[in-house]
């Protein structure tokens, strides 16, 4: 680059499965001031789904060189490792010839391809985590090879032991568009015509991957227990997202077996989320261990009420009674009971809408954390941050 010019930041992405991660570096790289940084967008797949999204929010996308396929959720192995490894010299010298000062690596499969790439290339690495704080490459690679770690939330951080990445960590919040508005009458009515529903039908989302983590299958539990609670209320489950593994059989056939296979419905990936969110009487988030939910802020966004299980980083983003319910983690009885008391009480609902949703716009704004962000950069690069 050229001295007093924009530094070239590499946000490179692996695979073509549109998750979390890609969506807030989206709302990332739109606030990035361009007189200081210029974001370079690698994907592999050209016309895929995540360089559609970037190309549909006006971020221009290059295809990056050759590296291997990585399968979302697949574990590396030892040979893997070796050929991944391989794979990094060449990358290396796409970093050295585009001039890439920062590498911006956003999910563990980019971690896993082009981490030692910028360490070859002696680029800055910066690892933005938003996984478990016992995965590997947290725990093994990043104190190797990244210069700063960017964590979700403070459950996502790296634990302070042994040889670790804890001192190099700042906890970031993902952004979100706090501008973004829909018309919860309409996406009511959207919902209840695609499903043929009554008008007065009780509807809580499920949003989100349906994977194991997630508790998808703990969701369908919830319901049929919600549903013994208000035997004279409509209620149904909507579940939003893709599936992987065959997690959308396993639901349809866990809600056979609990008598709720007429209350079930599998939506599939919907876009955009928070107008289906706020579409629902309330979103349901069942899992264990997230590091830092999208769709729970989301829904808070959409003044759409949140009950959630006391777990993970759902705590740094709700607090109980005020800005949402957080119960009892891996119970079906506690997520219905929660829900419940937000269906029966729609004053007090309303109120805990209106102050999540006045709170999320406060916390949770993308020029926030794109100027958190920047301020690593220039930190990373030795630069003093700029007004």
């Amino acid at each position: 680059m050229a001295d007093g010019g924009p530094v070239t930041v590499c946000f490179p992405f692996v695979g073509d499965l549109v998750g979390g991660s890609h969506i807030s570096a989206c709302g990332l790289i739109r606030k990035i001031d361009r007189r200081r940084f210029s974001p370079l967008v690698l994907v592999q797949y050209p016309g895929g789904a995540i360089a559609r999204l970037f190309e549909d929010a006006g971020i221009d996308v290059e295809v990056a060189p050759p590296s291997a396929a990585l399968h979302h959720g697949s574990r590396i192995g030892a040979l893997r490792g070796l050929s991944l490894a391989s794979g990094a010299v060449p990358l290396a010298k796409f970093l050295r010839r585009r001039g890439v000062a920062i590498v911006h690596s956003n999910d563990g499969r980019t971690h896993a391809t082009w981490a030692l790439a910028a360490k070859l290339a002696r680029a800055k690495l910066l690892w933005h985590h938003r996984g478990s704080p016992d995965a590997a490459g947290l725990r093994l690679a990043a104190p190797l090879l990244a210069n700063r770690v960017v964590a979700v939330s403070r459950f996502a951080s790296p634990r302070a032991r042994g040889i670790s990445a804890a001192r190099r960590t700042a906890v970031i919040h993902s952004p979100f568009d706090t501008s973004q508005t829909h018309d919860r009458d309409e996406a009511r009515q959207t919902i209840l015509s695609t499903l043929s529903l009554s008008p007065t039908a009780r509807l809580i989302a499920f949003s989100g991957a349906l994977i194991a983590r997630k508790r998808p299958l703990l969701f369908v539990e919830a319901i049929a227990a919600l549903r013994r609670r208000m035997p004279d209320s409509d209620v149904h489950g909507l579940l939003f997202g893709g599936a992987l593994d065959g997690m959308d059989e396993q639901v349809a056939r866990h809600a056979q077996t609990h008598n709720v296979g007429d209350a079930i419905h599998l939506m599939g990936f919907r876009s955009p989320g928070a107008f289906w969110l706020a579409g629902c009487d309330l979103l349901m988030v069942p899992a264990i261990d997230e590091p830092f939910g999208r769709t729970l802020v989301e829904a808070m966004l959409m003044g759409t009420p949140v009950v959630a299980t006391a777990s993970g980083g759902n705590v740094e983003a709700i607090r109980d009674g005020e800005t949402g319910r957080l119960v009892l983690p891996e119970n079906a009885d506690a997520l219905a009971d929660g829900c419940r008391d937000i269906l029966t009480d729609p004053q007090s609902a309303i109120r805990l809408a209106q102050t999540a949703q006045d709170e999320a716009k406060s916390r949770f704004g993308e020029a926030c954390h794109a100027d958190a962000i920047m301020a690593l950069y220039d930190d990373m690069l030795c630069r003093r941050t700029r007004a």
